[in-house]
């Protein structure tokens, strides 16, 4: 059965014909299928698809099948038959894994290993509670902007003293704030609700792993972000139609419950320049995790946007105490479009990660946020003006304080450019492989053990990748079993991904400890089994799977070996062989305890 998974299809077939994919149920078990409507003339349909199943936190690895059908009656334009492409029957799909790569419809009964099914997920999204804390923040963050923080003192006098009693003006600014929150929230749930009803949840899950994973939404995302940093600078405003405006505020008039929604509408769509690229900023970001997140993290940050309007209205002598308006409003709304224009690049480097473009390697990466953040300190200490700013005649304690915080932040990040790992980051930095500089020793590796490339030269002759810390690795398990066999040593198997961001943390923060790095290098033959790499093999290659299909490229024969050998399909996970390949110990799945892993690497 398939237990809280949603699953990615990339159907790659006949343009002739328009084509569904849905998961059926029959006695008990789940199967996907796929179903079109045939344009006429057309008698054959084939193609491939690529699923990829994701539950939690994890998106397990990717499956691929092929079909080949004729159909009979084809004069007319008609419905294909459904096309079966995977059956759960077995079981493995939604437990641990799918079944491995059958063609043409057929399923391959496979029962994982019982340690495959115990294995923590890790998956590359962001924690759904680190979601919620960045919704809140930015939820507050928003109220100190220009266009709202003016509004709260308003419209807490206009409730206390439109109103019969205290008791009165307090249950009208607590029915202001939840309408601000039901404004902001329920759209998404909307917007959601209705892909789930009418494509069902595959088709909401597979817009939201599209979003998450695919270069065009990536780019697409972080233009958006620096459209934003640029309208936080003052460049233009981001606004609605006056009209809607302008409506909104004439029902605001109204008695009763309906003239406070719309007074609190009016404020929603007035701050919008303000608020827009932060609501923005948020549903991007949340985007990038379960199809239901941007539902969770909008409530988060709509409450904490709308929590002071209740607050100060049961408290009221709290008012006293708000600064008044100023040109440091402006401020704020600027340090807002320097924050923007940092998160932003996290986007276009998931691009070219995923892609292998080249264009956003560690070092350029982290230069440009020196930058960023040296301009901001500057700007707090006044040397830099907006437009809209007003002149700073001298700097005050908080503005030094926060000026000193973002130096402190810079000098974090220059070692970096000579390879420091920089472990607070490492979740948002590209790996350090894409470094071309990296100080330290010979090997260019940044290290406390001697340099990774002094590995044994029988364990590491041939090998083909170059991996974190400098170690060396074969690119397939073979290889790695041959070199055991000639250097005596066992066989340490990391089941990984280029796009995988778990990884890239066990690996600057777990294996640079010196003794599971000098482990790693002295102990262990090592075999990197990267799932998602598009690279093409010679014919001679190719892998037949279970069903006689050819896998054509190194990610999928990978992956077939991590479902079929070791009964694993999510990343990343680590292995110990023999030298003849029996399993010693595994799986290991993302964990930091790093006594845990040099206890998983001892003999």
């Amino acid at each position: 059965m398939f237990k809280a998974l949603f699953l990615l299809l990339a159907l790659q077939a006949n343009p002739n014909v328009v084509w569904k994919s849905e998961i059926k149920n029959t006695d008990g078990v789940n199967s996907i299928v796929l179903t079109g409507e045939l344009r006429s003339g057309i008698d054959h349909v084939s193609g491939t698809v690529d699923i990829t199943p994701c539950g939690g936190t994890a998106c397990y690895t990717p499956e691929y099948y092929e079909f080949d059908h004729y159909i009979s009656g084809a004069g007319q334009s008609l419905a294909i038959p459904q096309i079966p492409v995977l059956s759960a029957g077995q079981g493995t799909l939604g437990t641990s894994g799918a079944a491995a790569a059958p063609a043409s419809g057929q399923s391959v009964s496979q029962q994982p290993s019982e340690s495959a099914s115990q294995q923590q997920d890790g998956g590359d999204g962001e924690p759904l509670w680190q979601l919620v804390i960045e919704a809140i923040l930015w939820g507050f963050a928003m109220l100190l902007t220009p266009c709202v923080f003016p509004m709260v003192p308003m419209t807490i006098s206009f409730f206390m003293k439109g109103s019969e009693s205290p008791a009165r003006g307090r249950f009208k600014a607590s029915m202001y704030g939840l309408f601000i929150v039901l404004l902001y929230t329920v759209p998404i749930c909307v917007i959601i609700g209705l892909t789930w009803l009418l494509g069902g949840s595959g088709v909401t899950a597979d817009i939201f792993n599209w979003l998450s994973t695919h270069w065009l939404p990536n780019i697409i995302f972080f233009l958006i972000f620096m459209v934003f940093a640029a309208s936080f600078f003052g460049a233009f405003e981001i606004t609605l139609p006056s009209k809607w405006t302008n409506s909104a505020d004439k029902n605001s008039d109204r008695k009763g419950l309906g003239g406070i929604f719309f007074l609190a509408l009016t404020l929603v769509l007035v701050s919008f320049s303000c608020t827009g690229p932060i609501v923005g900023s948020v549903l991007v970001k949340s985007t990038q995790g379960e199809f239901w997140a941007p539902m969770v993290t909008m409530l988060a940050f709509s409450v904490a946007f709308a929590l002071p309007f209740t607050v100060f209205a049961f408290f009221p002598s709290l008012l006293k105490k708000l600064p008044k308006s100023g040109g440091w409003l402006n401020s704020v709304k600027v340090v807002l479009g320097f924050i923007e224009l940092a998160l932003g690049l996290k986007f276009l480097s998931t691009a070219d990660q995923t892609y292998h473009w080249g264009l956003l390697d560690r070092e350029v990466y982290l230069a440009i946020w020196i930058v960023i953040f040296t301009l901001l300190g500057l700007y707090l200490l006044g040397k830099i003006r907006f437009r809209h700013d007003d002149p700073v005649e001298y700097v005050s304690v908080k503005r030094l304080f926060f000026s000193i915080a973002c130096f402190s932040f810079v000098l974090y990040l220059v070692p970096g450019l000579w390879g420091a790992p920089l472990k607070a980051l490492s979740g948002y930095l590209p790996p350090i492989e894409t470094q071309d500089f990296v100080l330290g020793n010979a090997s260019g590796q940044v290290s406390a053990v001697p340099a990774a490339s002094l590995q044994d030269a029988a364990a590491s002759e041939g090998a083909t990748l170059t991996i974190a810390h400098g170690l060396k690795a074969y690119d397939n398990l073979d290889d790695a079993l041959e070199a055991a066999s000639r250097s005596g040593k066992r066989v340490f198997v990391d089941i990984t991904g280029h796009g995988c961001v778990n990884c890239r943390e066990m690996e600057q923060r777990v294996w640079s400890d010196p003794r599971v790095l000098e482990s790693l290098r002295d102990d262990f033959v090592i075999a990197a089994l990267y799932v998602d790499d598009k690279t093409k093999l010679p014919e001679s290659e190719w892998v037949l799977n279970d069903s006689g299909k050819p896998l054509k490229d190194i990610g999928r024969v990978n992956s077939y070996i991590a479902l079929k050998r070791f009964g694993v399909n999510s990343q990343p996970n680590y292995f110990i062989l023999d030298s003849d390949g029996g399993i010693l110990k595994g799986p290991r799945a993302y964990d930091l305890d790093v006594e845990g892993y040099l206890e998983f690497l001892s003999e």
